[in-house]
């Protein structure tokens, strides 16, 4: 499984980005999809997973930010509005098969938040 992270960029505060991330392979539409973020000098730190449809977001970004899937061309994306400087981070996209132990990390879009 390859996946390839896309839509970063600088973006002014209050702005938006959508990010997307496509995966290669056959296990998309079964695994569990995830954006995750690290910021310099920070732990990596969950932002959103989507479960089959279900969505699910780190506190920080309820209202916010939207991450969704097409199955149908294995991609998840995560729409970002009212982007915050805190928001500035390397923005990585993950893939876990359900019932494994084991997950798969997309390169890192780079996300900036500044005026």
């Amino acid at each position: 499984v390859q996946l390839q992270a896309s839509g970063g960029g600088l973006v002014q505060p209050g702005g938006s980005l959508r990010l997307s991330c496509a995966a290669s392979g056959s296990i998309f539409s079964s695994s569990v999809m995830g954006w995750y973020r690290q910021a310099p000098g920070k732990q990596r730190e969950l932002v959103a997973v989507i479960s089959g449809d279900s969505p699910d977001y780190a506190d920080f970004v309820k209202g916010r930010f939207t991450i969704s899937r097409d199955n149908a061309k294995n991609t998840v994306y995560l729409q970002m509005n009212s982007l915050k400087p805190e928001d500035t981070a390397v923005y990585y996209c993950n893939l876990h098969p359900v019932g494994r132990t084991y997950s798969y990390w997309g390169q890192g879009t780079l996300v900036t938040v500044s005026s």
